[in-house]
C-alpha cells in the first residue's frame, strides 16, 4: 500500500488530497448499508474531485470493520432516537431479504436509517482525527521521496 501511495505522490497527487481521499474512502467504507459503499465513494469522488482509486482502496481496506460496526451504528442510532433495540440475526436477515426484499425494507427500513444516523454522528469527527493523523505521515512520505537518493554501486 505504501508503494501505491508513493507512486501517487510521485505522479503529483498532493499529500492533502491523498490524506483526504483515504479518510473519506474509509469513512464511506463504514457506511452501515451493505453494497452501498462503492457507489457512495464514486459519487463523492466525482462531486469533490477526489482520487477514485484511493477512495476505493480505503473503502475495501475497511470492509471487515464495516461488518463489525453495522450493529454498533444501529444500536447507537436506536439509543439516539429512543427506539427499542431491533433483534438482528444476520443469517435470519439474509433469508428474509432473499424471500421478500420489499417486505424486508418495510420491516427494517427504519433500523437502517437509525444505523445511518449513528454512522453520521460518529464518522465525521472520527474522520477529522484520521485526517489529522494521516496528513503528517503522508507529508513525511512525500518529503522522503523528494530527498536525493544516494548513488548505488561503486564510483565511476
Amino acid at each position: 500500500m505504501i508503494e501505491r501511495l508513493s507512486a501517487l505522490l510521485e505522479q503529483g497527487t498532493s499529500p492533502q488530497g491523498l490524506a483526504l481521499s483515504l479518510t473519506v474512502g474509509a469513512g464511506l467504507g463504514l457506511f452501515p448499508i451493505l453494497g452501498a459503499t462503492s457507489l457512495l465513494c464514486f459519487l463523492v469522488g466525482v462531486a469533490f474531485r477526489l482520487n477514485h482509486a484511493v477512495l476505493q482502496l480505503a473503502n475495501y481496506a475497511v470492509a471487515p470493520l464495516q461488518l463489525l460496526l453495522i450493529l454498533a451504528f444501529v444500536r447507537f442510532g436506536e439509543w439516539l432516537t429512543g427506539a427499542p433495540p431491533m433483534p438482528l440475526n444476520p443469517l435470519h436477515l439474509v433469508s428474509l431479504f432473499r424471500a421478500d426484499p420489499t417486505g424486508f425494507l418495510a420491516r427494517f427500513g427504519l433500523t437502517g436509517l437509525r444505523g445511518i444516523l449513528g454512522w453520521s454522528v460518529v464518522v465525521p469527527p472520527l474522520g477529522l482525527v484520521v485526517y489529522a493523523v494521516l496528513l503528517p505521515s503522508i507529508r513525511g512520505l512525500a518529503r522522503g521521496l523528494r530527498r536525493p537518493q544516494p548513488a548505488r554501486g561503486g564510483a565511476a
